[in-house]
Formats: C-alpha cells, structure tokens, sequence
C-alpha cells in the first residue's frame, strides 16, 4: 500500500519529504504501534542515527520488562550469562 501526501500538505509543512516520513515513524514507534527496526527499516536509519532522533525529540526507547527477560533467555540460551 503506497499512501499519497498532497504536495500542497508537504509544501505547508516546511519538511522534505524524507522528514515528514521520520516524523509520522517517529510518532507511530512512539505510540507503540510499530518497532524501531520498522522505523529503521523504512527511514534507512541506522541505530544510532535512530537513538540520536529519539533524543532529540526527548522519546526514549520502548524496552520494558518483557523485552528485558526475552533479551535474557536468549543471552543465557546463548551461554553468553
């Protein structure tokens, strides 16, 4: 699915295209609805270009408890702990 911006919406927002992209990722990732490597995988950021926009929107990244102990598992299962 290829979702159209009207040039006139684009012009009204000061941003280049490739902006207002990171900017609708950015808010999606935000609210939860779609992952970092999605974000990173549509803008073509890497992972630290995408750490530094968080920062400088003052978002952090989402990595709850969860995502902690499924990080763990792998790492022991790894016998990296």
């Amino acid at each position: 699915m290829a979702l159209m911006i009207p040039d006139d919406i684009l012009q009204a927002s000061s941003m280049t295209e490739d902006e207002l992209k990171l900017e609708i990722a950015l808010l999606l990732y935000d609210q939860g609805k779609i992952s970092s490597g999605k974000v990173r995988a549509w803008t073509g950021l890497t992972v630290i270009e995408f750490q530094h926009e968080l920062a400088k929107r003052n978002l952090y990244l989402n990595y709850d408890v969860e995502a902690f102990e499924a990080d763990m598992k792998t790492l022991r299962s790894l016998s990296l702990l």
